[in-house]
């Protein structure tokens, strides 16, 4: 009877450890047929190159994209069917730009689009960004060489706790120059409803910058 006990408390005491454990999303593996040609693109696309490790006829090499804690990994011999990775999402803040930035690469990359029924890609696409540009429901997408399929999600406001709110970062000087210009396009809206010029534009930027990455309200 007391070792039985004692076991139920050790369990119960595991199963709070478990509950408090970080479980960071941190590398994806996705399948190539030729990791030159793989390596080649994703050079191209400006991802940092993290790794390329050989043993033999084994290789294993790790891309980061700009701007991501999260990473991709492929390698020979190809963990899955080559092309068999799709909807892998990427996050932007500026999805025109972003779309830009991979056409002057040389990547084929869709128009922009939205879902019918979105931002949850519900009721099949539909041509141009998301009514009123709507963070998470504009996108685009492009392959690798195997057929990999990537989509681009531009993503302004987060949905509330989606991240930590008394944190605010930037991944990017991209990132945090879209985010200053979204704060002047809705202070200059703020000014236009107060009928004046607002002194302290600095607080009200800061405000609106910090309530936009942690998905409360807004100042207007």
């Amino acid at each position: 009877m007391t070792s039985t006990a004692v076991r139920t408390v050790n369990a119960t005491a595991a199963d709070a450890r478990v509950g408090q454990v970080d479980l960071k999303l941190e590398v994806v593996t996705i399948p190539v047929s030729d990791v030159d040609r793989a390596k080649e693109f994703y050079e191209r696309l400006g991802w940092r190159l993290d790794a390329d490790f050989s043993n033999g006829d084994e290789r294993a090499i790790q891309f980061t994209p700009p701007g991501s804690q999260g990473s991709i990994h492929f390698g020979k011999p190809s963990q899955g069917a080559p092309g068999s990775a799709q909807g892998m999402f990427l996050v932007v803040s500026d999805i025109q730009a972003a779309r830009d930035d991979l056409l002057k690469r040389g990547v084929q990359v869709s128009e922009v689009f939205h879902f019918a029924k979105g931002p949850a890609p519900f009721g099949g696409p539909v041509g141009g960004p998301a009514p009123d540009n709507g963070s998470y429901g504009s996108y685009a997408v492009f392959n690798d060489p195997d057929g990999n399929g990537w989509l681009l999600q531009e993503v302004t406001t987060r949905f509330p706790g989606r991240i930590d709110s008394h944190s605010t970062t930037f991944a990017s000087t991209s990132d945090l120059a879209s985010a200053l210009r979204r704060a002047e396009a809705a202070h200059g809206a703020h000014e236009t409803r107060i009928g004046q010029r607002h002194a302290d534009w600095p607080s009200w930027y800061a405000e609106y910058m910090v309530a936009e990455q942690a998905g409360t309200e807004l100042p207007t």
